[in-house]
């Protein structure tokens, strides 16, 4: 073979190689572009802002009696009027309600949307719910939001409209973002940006349910490992706690040395004060004793995330004034010898324990959209309809200290509104209208999409 063949046939090769990498740049484009074609856009992401009145439905405000025909009217972001005698204002987008109800927007305080879109192995570019290390107070969930995620969409499609998304792993994991389901970047998203810092308390031995990120040893060296780790935390907690009042002493005395900043402690301040809380992922009934007992030993304002066993310590709870987002409602029973329907009821036994308490699907991401019926087992296995409807709607608002903004359909909150052709908790319930800071947001998901490509194929 001469010279000159060679050569060519290098170029040629050359050109093969790089076509082939261009294909496949180009189709990875393509592919993140459809993975979030549902969810871009001013269309979809903005919704469309005005006023509106939805009048002659039935309506659910959560935080007092059903309307039976009534109108509710939405207007710059807010609820402004509902009741059976309220008169349309001019010029507002009127909704024909008759046949149909009308809800608050639902909540689940218990996600990572918008911090993970795909959890197989091999796809860590599609995750951002952790750092590295045990103790991470100063990692915020606000700035790894995704505004453009799939799940997003998908989430609010089915009358999810508000969730607190929270960093995952370590025994700190990193402080929790409350956000409305709209919107083209974290900020227009965020409720409140640091709502809450999550920790996960230490378990001893294996089990414990869905948040089990980590087996421990058995015995007395589980119960050693996990002295020490409450130890790490309680000693960050404190160091926070003396670095606040170093702080406050400089402030105001001028003379005093100041403190050097640290923005790990900073971090810390207003949950070791009791301004926000914590949330302790905790399932077993001796690891939710311990971490209520915990908070109450450093002047925490605990809430309780996971509790599976929590029906087991609810006269504790009640006493100690402790909340619970319950995340197990559709789990399998953790213990061989419990009854198949263990799960199923610890929402009525908490109900009847007097616990306040919220119903979360505990998922990352992909499954929040099943929270309504989360919440339909729950009432299906004893736990009263009406109660069932706050637990994840008013009740987990309040619990997060976001009632007097979220959670039901009162003059002054926010907009999130969701109009359905029957019950919110039902299965075979379809949305009809959904509004999110007072705007109108169209029901499209990726669901929808692949719905509407294929189902003419034969």
């Amino acid at each position: 073979m001469n010279r000159q063949t060679t050569h060519t046939n290098s170029v040629a090769h050359v050109s093969r190689v790089l076509c082939a990498t261009l294909f496949v740049a180009l189709a990875s484009l393509a592919a993140v572009a459809q993975q979030a074609s549902s969810n871009m856009g001013p269309a979809f992401q903005s919704g469309t802002p005005g006023t509106f009145a939805i009048r002659g439905a039935h309506i659910f405000p959560v935080s007092g009696p059903d309307i039976e025909n009534g109108t509710v009217v939405i207007s710059n972001g807010k609820i402004a009027a509902v009741g059976a005698n309220v008169s349309v204002p001019a010029g507002a987008h009127v909704i024909d309600g008759r046949g149909l109800s009308v809800y608050p927007g639902m909540i689940d305080l218990g996600t990572s949307i918008g911090l993970i879109e795909i959890t197989e192995q091999g796809a860590t570019g599609w995750v951002d719910t952790q750092e590295v290390g045990e103790l991470n107070p100063n990692a915020k969930a606000f700035y790894g939001i995704n505004p453009h995620s799939s799940h997003v969409a998908v989430t609010r499609v089915n009358g999810v409209t508000t969730v607190l998304s929270s960093p995952l792993g370590g025994l700190v994991s990193g402080q929790s973002a409350l956000i409305n389901l709209l919107g083209s970047t974290a900020p227009e998203m965020a409720v409140e940006r640091f709502a809450a810092l999550v920790v996960n308390y230490p378990r001893t031995g294996f089990g414990g349910g869905f948040f089990a990120f980590q087996q421990q040893p058995q015995g007395a060296d589980a119960a050693t490992q996990r002295d020490r780790q409450l130890e790490q935390i309680r000693k960050q907690l404190r160091d926070a706690d003396a670095y606040a009042r170093a702080v406050d002493a400089a402030n105001a005395d001028p003379k005093l040395p100041r403190a050097e900043r640290d923005v790990v402690l900073e971090s810390l301040v207003p949950y070791v004060r009791g301004q926000k809380p914590v949330i302790f992922r905790a399932d077993r009934d001796a690891d939710i004793r311990g971490a209520v007992r915990f908070a109450e030993e450093l002047k925490l304002k605990p809430i309780i995330l996971g509790g599976n066993d929590s029906w087991k310590a609810a006269q504790f709870l009640k006493e100690h004034n402790v909340p619970v987002i319950l995340t197990g409602v559709l789990d399998l029973p953790s213990r061989e010898d419990d009854p198949y329907d263990v799960m199923y009821e610890c929402a009525s036994k908490l109900q009847q324990a007097g616990v306040q308490f919220a119903i979360s699907t505990g998922d990352t991401a992909s499954d929040v959209r099943t929270l309504p019926y989360h919440a339909g087992m729950a009432a299906a296995f004893g736990l009263p309809k009406a109660e069932a409807l706050k637990a994840v709607t008013l009740y987990p608002a309040q619990i997060i200290g976001y009632g007097n903004q979220l959670g039901s359909l009162d003059v002054g909150k926010i907009g999130n509104v969701v109009v359905t052709d029957g019950d919110l908790l039902e299965a075979r319930t379809n949305i009809r209208h959904l509004f999110i800071n007072g705007r109108e947001v169209p029901l499209v998901s990726k669901h929808t999409e692949l719905y509407d490509a294929f189902k003419n194929r034969k």
